[in-house]
């Protein structure tokens, strides 16, 4: 089902340029594409309204996961996320893996393309995990300085992710929900709002979840994020995992968040212990009753 938009913006991306007023698509109820459904996917006809792909998975030259990709295409809208950005890093950008991953957006045309605001390696090497910045200014100006060359390169606008996180800085000169405000419009970008990460830190670092969704900016949210998480040993930090069904503390959230951001595209993240699709499809239907639930929209 393709997008459709909340407003009369005619900029093809969606947005009034000039203008805090942002106009977003909304896709409906999305699942990760994970290789364990490709079949399920193309035989069932599951009850989905599009999928997400892992853009590093699909950065290749051929073999199944194009071959699937492909079919999947042709049937269900897609957007792309990675996590090899490294938007955050004072490396040089990526030029390579910025060629590669404009080959593959040129081949999927997904509605929209996200990674996350963190740094993922520094000096060429790639630490392979979402690595923490502290909230100051002059990080804001690096970041977004970035941001819009990435977006000029793509030539289009990118969404940037929230991390769960487990430490902070001394050095940070304002709370997380300001630090990505303050990217996203310096740099005019969009934003991926992964609940579950907020509610996470939120415990982790004991503020208010719902000052952080009140505190980053509506309309440059056009995506949502929720997943499972679990704790350590000790109890007393919640460790952001996606091998788990969502918490109802976390469903609890996400619905405040859509009585206050409005219809937002909502996605389920799963990355371990990968139940059968019917799982997933009984477990995105559940947040498909929150939202309609929410923004008044027949069942």
């Amino acid at each position: 089902m393709p997008g459709f938009f909340f407003g009369d913006s005619e900029d093809p991306l969606g947005i009034s340029m000039g203008s805090s007023d942002m106009n977003r698509p909304f896709l409906g109820f999305g699942l990760g594409l994970r290789k364990e459904h490709y079949d399920a996917i193309l035989t069932d006809d599951p009850a989905v309204d599009w999928f997400e792909i892992l853009s590093e998975n699909y950065m290749v030259d051929g073999g199944k996961p194009l071959y699937y990709l492909d079919r999947i295409r042709r049937d269900y809208p897609l957007v792309m996320h990675g996590v090899s950005l490294s938007i955050g890093s004072t490396d040089p950008l990526n030029m390579d893996y910025l060629r590669d991953l404009k080959v593959l957006a040129d081949r999927v045309q997904p509605e929209w393309m996200s990674d996350h605001l963190c740094w993922t390696g520094v000096g060429g090497h790639n630490y392979h995990d979402l690595l923490p910045m502290p909230y100051t200014r002059e990080i804001v100006r690096h970041v977004a300085e970035r941001v819009s060359r990435v977006q000029d390169y793509l030539g289009r606008r990118i969404l940037l992710e929230n991390l769960s996180s487990y430490v902070s800085f001394d050095s940070s000169e304002m709370s997380e929900w300001e630090f990505v405000t303050e990217v996203a419009e310096a740099a005019d970008c969009l934003l991926l709002l992964d609940v579950n990460n907020v509610y996470v830190s939120s415990v982790n670092h004991g503020f208010d979840p719902m000052d952080y969704i009140r505190g980053v900016p509506a309309g440059r949210v056009w995506q949502l994020h929720l997943a499972g998480h679990t704790t350590n040993a000790s109890g007393k930090i919640m460790i952001d995992t996606h091998d788990m069904p969502i918490r109802d503390e976390v469903r609890e959230l996400y619905a405040n968040t859509c009585e206050l951001l409005g219809p937002v595209s909502t996605m389920i993240e799963r990355d371990d212990n990968i139940p059968p699709l019917g799982e997933l499809l009984e477990e995105l239907q559940s947040l498909r009753d929150i939202g309609e639930n929410c923004w008044g929209m027949p069942g």
